[in-house]
């Protein structure tokens, strides 16, 4: 009797495990399915394209990386006596610095040179207009965020805090958004200008990891780290949002998730580059006075 009773207990448990399993594996395609019509909705890019020039960015990055290792020794005296920790950040910073040239030269094409973004309603929405160019653009920087922010979380916090880690969620964010849907990329590529920033920034670190934090040249540096911040994350902001309030029309036209990008993303970055902009006023003031 007992064994019957074991019998039909680890039946039925069996049973119960098989409708589990079927449960789960129907919610499994039921999801997959609903992914496969998110995408179909949404990405109207070619994803070879987009993994190419994710790859790409990847390649790219790890290459400058490697380069700066190599190069660094050689040219810099200071290198060498730097701990293993500021070495790394030193090719880190040589590798953002590579990607902020880039991506800053690209998106100043792209928003004052190109026809893409040209005001001509007979090409449709301004917001709404992409290329594989364009994608391909984006697709490099995305490769770039994905290797930094791997580095950032791998190494945390020595290459930059939560306020970094926040920076480059969100620029990943609409990055991908706007390469995969082809949506709001005049508005992507206006807020990338600000890596324009980038490399007078990292200048100022390796000055100072060099031992020349006092010399006229890191003096003149936090200057124009004043300026270029002032011009590519204030002023180029403020245009920013007049733009995206000429252009609402345009904007409600694209998908929801896209038209709230637009003006969530650049209004938490423009809080952050606010905060970052009050530090180097105070740091520029305090090194004015002291020469």
């Amino acid at each position: 009797m007992n064994a019957e009773f074991d019998f039909l207990g680890i039946t039925s448990c069996g049973y119960a495990v098989m409708l589990s399993t079927e449960s789960s594996n129907m919610l499994v395609k039921s999801y997959l399915n609903q992914v496969d019509l998110l995408l179909k909705e949404y990405v109207s890019a070619d994803l070879f394209v987009v993994y190419t020039s994710i790859i790409l960015g990847i390649f790219a990055c790890k290459t400058v990386y490697e380069l700066s290792q190599l190069i660094s020794p050689l040219y810099f005296k200071s290198y060498p006596n730097l701990s293993k920790g500021l070495q790394l950040e030193w090719s880190n910073r040589a590798m953002s610095t590579f990607h902020a040239m880039y991506i800053a030269t690209v998106s100043l094409y792209f928003v004052l040179w190109s026809d893409l973004f040209k005001n001509d309603p007979q090409r449709g929405p301004i917001t709404l207009r992409s290329s594989m160019v364009s994608i391909s653009a984006l697709g490099v920087s995305v490769g770039y965020f994905l290797s930094d922010l791997s580095m950032i979380l791998w190494r945390y916090p020595s290459l930059g805090g939560m306020e970094y880690v926040v920076h480059h969620l969100l620029s990943l964010g609409s990055v991908v958004y706007a390469m995969l849907t082809g949506e709001a990329q005049i508005y992507t590529y206006m807020v990338l200008m600000s890596e324009a920033t980038t490399p007078s920034i990292n200048l100022r670190w390796y000055l100072d990891a060099a031992g020349m934090k006092r010399s006229k040249v890191y003096t003149i540096n936090g200057v124009l780290i004043f300026l270029a911040w002032l011009v590519a994350r204030i002023l180029l902001f403020i245009y920013l949002f007049w733009h995206s309030f000429v252009y609402y029309d345009q904007a409600r036209q694209m998908h929801k998730i896209g038209a709230v990008m637009v003006h969530v993303v650049p209004l938490v970055l423009s809080v952050m580059n606010l905060y970052w902009f009050s530090k180097i006023f105070r740091g520029m003031v305090k090194t004015l006075k002291r020469e």
